[in-house]
């Protein structure tokens, strides 16, 4: 059973004490609070942090006000954001059977028939090493989804916002997680899945207070972390953001990859061709539309298996990811 700390405290919309939804958001969580033997027992942890979600916008939103900067949400961007993560969740389901998909049921096999040891549940060592696999897990998921088309094709919806703010981390697409999942079950070749869980569940949480300008920096935690600074970069359609920082957690595999790029400039985000459109249905399946469309303008069958699993730059002659000098020349827009 998880540690004593794990505090539980169900009064309508919140289920845990302010202090420990809080914590959660930055992965400030003990292995004795957050090791399960089960799955069944294992937390919704991304349903739980809802009601803290909603206090940190609140937050941010007040102090850009007191900044002067009146224009750091717009409603009608806001309001897509918050759409397509709704979207998102009603299509999951906001109920256990989010964690018992067929996706992770792959997992549990996997680890039930052919787990190479037996790790201990409630090790800290078994709960670190689950740590570090899921979120390198989740750079090679992030970096492929950026680099392969129909893969583009779902996580573009997180990138179509202009805005970068706490709302934006919601903005999530219906359909990546049908792929995301194939970047985690290796790790059930070690880790039991009710600790997996909580870790997939906790990466994803760390990424929501990244998505902010009111923090330039936090220090030497810069060159471990991934940050709000390094994040702005990977939301960025300038030249030099395009498919840097791929982190979840952890800033260090971008470093060790190749994939690292430090903020210079100022960031103008969204993607390189900006969809125009507020309407949370159609930026969740804009792209697929446009792959559709290409599939069939684009001549020879090599060429249209290319559009599909190259990147989404790629067209017949072109590097598989493209031309960095299609990429538009952006010009900063400020809004006050």
């Amino acid at each position: 059973m998880a540690g004593a700390s794990n505090v539980s405290v169900d009064s309508g919309i919140f289920k845990v004490d302010a202090l420990t939804g809080f914590r959660r958001l930055f992965y400030l969580i003990t292995p004795n609070e957050s090791s399960f033997a089960t799955t069944e027992e294992v937390p919704q942890y991304m349903v739980e942090a809802g009601p803290f979600f909603l206090i940190a916008i609140g937050l941010e939103m007040m102090i850009g006000h007191l900044q002067g900067n009146h224009q750091m949400y717009r409603v009608n961007d806001s309001l897509s954001s918050v759409g397509a993560g709704m979207f998102m969740m009603l299509i999951a389901g906001v109920s256990k059977i989010f964690f018992h998909s067929v996706e992770f049921a792959v997992y549990i096999w996997l680890h039930e028939n052919y787990r190479l040891a037996d790790l201990p549940w409630d090790s800290p060592w078994t709960w670190l090493l689950c740590f570090l696999s899921v979120d390198m897990g989740y750079y090679w998921f992030h970096r492929y989804a950026h680099e392969i088309n129909f893969m583009w094709a779902a996580h573009q919806v997180h990138h179509s916002s202009e805005e970068y703010n706490l709302s934006t981390a919601l903005r999530q697409s219906v359909l990546q997680r049908y792929t995301s999942w194939v970047f985690y079950v290796p790790i059930g070749l070690l880790v039991p899945p009710s600790v997996a869980m909580v870790h997939i569940q906790f990466n994803t949480l760390y990424q929501f207070w990244i998505h902010t300008e009111l923090i330039n920096t936090v220090g030497p935690l810069e060159y471990i972390l991934n940050t709000p600074s390094h994040h702005r970069v990977h939301h960025g359609r300038n030249r030099y953001c395009i498919d840097k920082n791929y982190a979840g957690t952890l800033i260090i595999w971008d470093r060790m990859f190749g994939t690292f790029e430090a903020e210079s400039e100022r960031v103008v985000y969204g993607v390189t061709h900006p969809i125009n459109s507020w309407n949370p249905i159609y930026i969740q399946f804009c792209h697929c539309i446009h792959i559709w469309n290409t599939l069939w303008s684009t001549p020879g069958f090599g060429n249209k298996l290319s559009v599909l699993i190259k990147g989404p730059g790629w067209a017949p002659g072109k590097p598989r990811l493209g031309c960095i000098e299609d990429i538009p020349m952006v010009q900063l827009i400020t809004r006050r």
